[in-house]
Parts: C-alpha cells; sequence; structure tokens
C-alpha cells in the first residue's frame, strides 16, 4: 500500500521533542525524508538516532533569520526542494498580567510570531505548487487561560496567518493550516515555571475539563498533521483543526 507521504520532502521546525519529534517518526513512516530542527544540538542528535533513518537534524533557533537562511541552504544544496512544512517551533511560559516583562514579550513572540513567519517565507521559493504548510496553533487561540495571555495572543497570530496566507499563495494551491493541539504534556511544559507537583495538578486540573476525560499525547497530533500534510485533506485548506479532546468545543 503506498504510503501517504511517499517521496516527500519535509521540514519539521522543533523537531527534537514533543509533537515535533512525534511528527517527525510519522512523515517518516509514510515515506518522507525529513529535516528536523532544534536548538539544543546533543537534544537533535538524540532524535535523529531515534528515528535512524530518512532524517537530517540541523541546529537552529527559528527566531534568528540568519539560522534560517542557514537551514534553507542545506535543504536547497541538498535536495533542491520541500514538499512539506510543519512550522512547529514554539515556546510558551507562565506570566500574569501585572508581571508581564518586555524580555517574556519579545521572547515569546520572536519564537512563535516572527520565527514562523519567517520559517514559511523563507521556505517559499523551494516549495512547488501544491505544496502543504502546516502551522502549529493551539487552542488558547480561543479559550483564555490564566497568566497565559502572551502566548494565546501569538497563537491567535498563528491561526490568523494560515487565513491569510491561503489568499497569498493561491495562485500556486499551496494549502496552508492550522492544528491546534490542546493539553498534550510535553517537555516544552518544563518551561512553564512549575515544579512537577504543580505541573501534575495543572494537567489533572486541565483533564477533568476534557470531554473525553484525558489529556493527550504527541502521537494523536503528528497522526492529524500526517492527514494535513498528505493528500487525504486535498480540499482542506485555512483550517484550524482542533485536536483537543472536544475541549475547545465547549
Amino acid at each position: 500500500m503506498m504510503r501517504k507521504l511517499e517521496g516527500k520532502i519535509a521540514l519539521v521546525t522543533g523537531g527534537n521533542s514533543g509533537i515535533g519529534l512525534a511528527t517527525a517518526k510519522q512523515f517518516v513512516a509514510e515515506g518522507a525524508y525529513v529535516y528536523i530542527t532544534g536548538r539544543r544540538q546533543a537534544e537533535l542528535d538524540a532524535a535523529v538516532e531515534a528515528i535512524g533513518k530518512n532524517i537530517t537534524g540541523v541546529q537552529s533557533d527559528v527566531s534568528n533569520l540568519a539560522d534560517l537562511d542557514c537551514l534553507f541552504t542545506i535543504i536547497k544544496q541538498e535536495q533542491g526542494h520541500l514538499d512539506v512544512v510543519f512550522a512547529n517551533a514554539g515556546i510558551g511560559e507562565i506570566a500574569p498580567l501585572g508581571s508581564i516583562t518586555e524580555e517574556h514579550f519579545d521572547k515569546i513572540f520572536n519564537t512563535n510570531v516572527k520565527g514562523l513567519l519567517f520559517t514559511v517565507q523563507k521556505a517559499l521559493p523551494l516549495l512547488p505548487e501544491g505544496a502543504s504548510i502546516m502551522l502549529n496553533a493551539s487552542i488558547s487561540s480561543i479559550v483564555g487561560t490564566p497568566a497565559f495571555s502572551v502566548y494565546s495572543a501569538t497563537k491567535a497570530a498563528v491561526r490568523s496567518f494560515a487565513r491569510n496566507w491561503i489568499l497569498d499563495l493561491k495562485e500556486r494551491k499551496i494549502r496552508v493550516n492550522a492544528v491546534s493541539p490542546g493539553v498534550v504534556p510535553t517537555p516544552g511544559y518544563d518551561h512553564f515555571g512549575l515544579n512537577n507537583e504543580q505541573l501534575q495538578e495543572f494537567v489533572d486540573s486541565q483533564a477533568s475539563a476534557i470531554p473525553l476525560g484525558r489529556v493527550g499525547n504527541p502521537d494523536e497530533i503528528a497522526k492529524a498533521v500526517v492527514f494535513l500534510a498528505s493528500n487525504d485533506s486535498s480540499f482542506v485548506n485555512g483550517i484550524e483543526l482542533f485536536v483537543d479532546g472536544g475541549m475547545a468545543q465547549i
């Protein structure tokens, strides 16, 4: 049986852990050759080793435009084009209104908005007609979360990008869709500034608000991204696909 991404060249930013790593594994399993990025070389090397084949890791910080230029130069030299882009790299930190600093604001927006925008823009010369772009948003784009307003604002921007970019790219028939995970514990949660007990309390409290009664896992998000990347979603364009156990729908 033909695999969903047979022969495709894909990029997953922030592919060294969490949802990005799970997606890179799924892409390879579906026949793609995958480039992953991450800021930490040791984690990147471990991810490449874990996947084992059809994978290249490139150390890169999406908020650094010079890093992005180097990344796409490597992909152009080695493969000549890209068929699939999953702009996944993102960070979140807790800061309630009244305690938000300029440093906090710049850090979150530089990665989640600026980094994502320029990842996609700099990829465009490598994308053929009919390519697929997925943006990692969040249910935070439409629901409120205490002390998470800056992060939530970045994800609302990401969702808006998908709506607008399908118009900018319509002549090239490039699809752009956003996937919005719900509560999916990943290593990224370690940056929330909570200790282990506080983090578990947070996850448990969120699970009680999810109609399915549990939080999600990275593989469940990855399977949704594969759908958006593949021809299975050939008439899906500009959507926000919630993968959240129903949390954002109630």
